[in-house]
């Protein structure tokens, strides 16, 4: 284990481990996140600069200073078209491969462990799969209500909510496959340890949780088959609660399935969260809410430069779309 994720001077002289998954943590967490800050923020660009013309000529100085500070000289030439198109092509290929290199640097803090129910080789696509599972279910859960709200619907239509519907079936079907494969590397590596870690998983102190999880993240995604379910806008959006409540679950029973069960009799205790615990988790939510509606405020929602881009009138050639 780490002294310090950073290289920091302590009275100590504990420095860090680099042999470490939580050293690497630091590396792939803060890499993937800036890649991410990037790609975000340089897609609000042309979207910025239509923002401060757009209070430049309702006479607000001061929010068009603001928006013009962020939008950093942005006037829409075509030298800065080519260049911002060049550039979000560059972030968006760099950020897909970071996707799957940082939920598999995730899995190996459990991975590279001795701990049963954790060393276990699945766990990197199994993380992926399950991070674009619980990513999609998040995004619905956010975006139908905001879709219904501000009238979106030309914007995004059924044909997108039926293909995010189509790829939560399929990754919450690849979890449900690692799932089963889990009990199956238990059972065929003849590990008395790791056995007992799954059986005591599925049925002791903590099945309520596992079945849970079962539920959320591999039953309800199949409701995803049947096209009069898709259509259904309220429907999907209960089924997206439902896939956020199980994966919150499958971390819940990683965790504390492994670790209830320790190597130790005095840790043969059943846990349950300290107030502080409870009162962190959901300021997550009132953190992630307020920086979300402030968002929502003062940014535009879709991005009407990307919008721009796709309607006829931007093919030269647009006749044909006629």
């Amino acid at each position: 284990m780490p002294g310090w994720l950073f290289p920091f001077p302590n009275a100590n002289g504990i420095w860090q481990n680099f042999r470490s998954p939580l050293e690497w943590d630091v590396f792939a967490v803060s890499t993937y996140g800036t890649v991410s800050v990037l790609f975000w923020y340089v897609g609000l660009i042309p979207d910025l600069g239509t923002m401060r013309d757009r209070f430049t000529a309702a006479g607000n100085l001061l929010k068009a200073r603001i928006y013009g500070f962020f939008a950093m000289g942005w006037r829409g030439s075509n030298r800065q078209w080519s260049n911002y198109e060049m550039a979000y092509l560059i972030l968006a290929g760099i950020s897909t491969p970071l996707v799957l290199s940082v939920h598999t640097i995730v899995s190996f803090d459990f991975a590279v462990s001795l701990i049963p129910g954790w060393h276990t080789t699945i766990f990197p696509p199994y993380f992926v799969a399950g991070a674009i599972f619980s990513g999609f279910g998040m995004v619905m859960t956010l975006m139908l209500p905001l879709r219904a709200v501000y009238r979106l619907e030309d914007l995004i239509t059924q044909y997108h909510i039926d293909c995010m519907c189509k790829i939560t079936l399929a990754t919450g079907t690849m979890v449900g496959y690692a799932y089963s494969m889990e009990f199956f590397i238990a059972w065929y590596g003849a590990n008395p340890y790791e056995g007992f870690a799954f059986i005591n998983r599925a049925f002791g102190h903590y099945a309520w949780a596992y079945w849970i999880m079962i539920g959320c993240n591999v039953i309800t995604p199949q409701f995803f088959w049947f096209k009069a379910v898709r259509e259904n806008t309220t429907l999907v959006w209960i089924l997206s609660i439902f896939v956020n409540v199980g994966m919150w679950f499958e971390r819940f029973v990683i965790i504390v399935t492994s670790l209830a069960r320790d190597f130790l009799p005095s840790s043969w205790g059943y846990y349950s969260p300290s107030i502080v615990e409870i009162f962190t988790f959901f300021g997550t939510f009132g953190v992630f809410s307020f920086l979300f509606l402030l968002f929502i405020r003062f940014v535009p929602i879709m991005p009407m430069s990307e919008v721009k881009a796709v309607i006829p009138a931007a093919d030269p050639h647009g006749s044909s779309h006629h």
